[in-house]
């Protein structure tokens, strides 16, 4: 270390001597140039002997001691506080000592070296700055503690209100207001605790003097870059408030049925029935039209479609359909219908409406349908199957064979014409033959 203190000492003499050469000074102007040398050294004493190096060790012991002092109090506090508040941690008061333990340890640490700083040997420049940064210190430890009791008060609405039960609207409901204002609240709590830590420094105080001076195109570009930012944070104060969707509801997205679980300040995230998930911004659901199964309750219809043919006994497809909605639980007895909805040439379209308590138990139910309901047509009614019917010939003569006499089927078939002699133009035809009375007879 002395060596250090040495090489270094002599450096600075050697460019101050440098320096008094390059400007043509003599010795004055040398020790006037040294003071100027020694303004990045902090304290107030002269420039020791280079023999005396344990003054300077002695120096920073002095400067260090307060900075240790101040994170042992700290950390003394936060143990003390964590002891008290116990190893559960359920209680009011546990909560409580946990969410202030931190931000307080930190902050009474930044007081006690506030103290300690003001009584060092160090210049009143350096004094001030190192007031200034844990006066900033103090204001964000502040700011970090009104966070964390946002977050504190949002988790116990939350434990309040759980969605583990039957009838969860109500829950749902609230978990989404909580979760989404307190993320608001949560951001916006700490841009203006930041906002307000950087204005005390005269720099960006000036920058901001700047902004507001010319507020006209810079306001204008600044909005358009956050546009974004905001949109969803507006977005998010909407869906608060509104809430056409909620956590926990089933919505369905770009054809994609999934489950909300999480509601965050800027997005959405889906839980998709193959356990994939689809992060959606809050804005798209603002700006578009979206399915929501459970926007009042978790009830729903389900459709299965058969195509039958016409001979197919729809008393007993019905009795069948009750059968089975009677013996499967997920059937909450409300609808099980037959219908048939549609036709074509070949088959009829039979559609089977059935109710179940959620969207999960109506889709089992429709395929337990399904499946049972071909089994049934299969065993008992085959011939319900659907047919292709035609009637095939052999030979290069082959003809369309009708039933009956082939003259009284073209007889029965032929629609009048023109050219068709009917017994009233025979008759009038003899008259016009026949000679006029007491005309003459033509000679033979």
């Amino acid at each position: 270390m002395r060596f250090a203190v040495v090489r270094a000492c002599a450096k600075a003499r050697w460019q101050a001597r440098a320096l008094a050469v390059a400007l043509g000074t003599h010795r004055a102007s040398l020790h006037a140039a040294l003071p100027a040398l020694r303004v990045a050294w902090p304290f107030h004493h002269r420039s020791t002997p280079l023999g005396s190096w344990p003054a300077q060790a002695q120096t920073w012991v002095l400067a260090a001691w307060p900075l240790l002092a101040a994170l042992l109090l700290g950390w003394l506090l936060y143990r003390a506080m964590r002891a008290i508040a116990g190893h559960d941690g359920r209680s009011l008061r546990a909560r409580v000592l946990l969410v202030v333990a931190m931000p307080a340890a930190a902050a009474l640490s930044l007081f006690f070296l506030s103290i300690a700083v003001a009584g060092m040997p160090l210049r009143d420049a350096w004094i001030g700055r190192i007031q200034h940064w844990l006066g900033v210190g103090g204001w964000l430890c502040l700011t970090w503690l009104a966070v964390r009791a946002i977050g504190a008060i949002e988790r116990r609405i939350l434990r309040e209100h759980p969605l583990d039960m039957a009838d969860n609207l109500r829950a749902r409901r609230v978990q989404t207001q909580a979760r989404v204002l307190g993320r608001v609240a949560q951001v916006t709590i700490a841009l203006v605790g930041i906002s307000v830590a950087l204005m005390t420094f005269p720099a960006i105080r000036q920058v901001g003097t700047t902004l507001l001076a010319s507020a006209g195109v810079l306001g204008l570009v600044a909005g358009i870059a956050a546009r974004p930012v905001f949109g969803n944070l507006i977005a998010g104060l909407q869906l608060a408030l509104t809430q056409p969707i909620r956590l926990d509801d089933v919505v369905i997205v770009d054809d994609e049925w999934g489950r909300v679980e999480e509601i965050t300040s800027t997005y959405i995230v889906l839980r998709i029935w193959d356990e994939r998930r689809m992060v959606v911004p809050l804005q798209w659901f603002i700006e578009n039209p979206f399915q929501n199964w459970t926007r009042t309750t978790a009830q729903l219809l389900g459709t299965v479609l058969l195509w039958l043919d016409y001979r197919t006994s729809l008393a007993q497809l019905r009795d069948e359909l009750q059968r089975i909605c009677r013996e499967d639980p997920r059937w909450d007895r409300r609808v099980c219908v037959a219908q048939v909805t549609d036709t074509d040439q070949r088959s009829m379209q039979v559609r089977l409406l059935v109710s179940a308590a959620n969207s999960g138990d109506l889709f089992d139910l429709r395929c337990a349908v399904r499946e049972r309901m071909i089994d049934f047509i299969a065993r008992r009614h085959p011939h319900a199957l659907p047919h292709l019917r035609a009637d095939l010939t052999r030979g290069n003569d082959a003809q369309i064979r009708m039933p009956g006499p082939a003259a009284a089927h073209t007889a029965a078939t032929s629609s009048p014409s023109a050219e068709d002699v009917n017994a009233a133009d025979l008759a009038a035809a003899a008259a016009r033959a026949a000679p006029a009375p007491g005309a003459c007879a033509p000679p033979p």
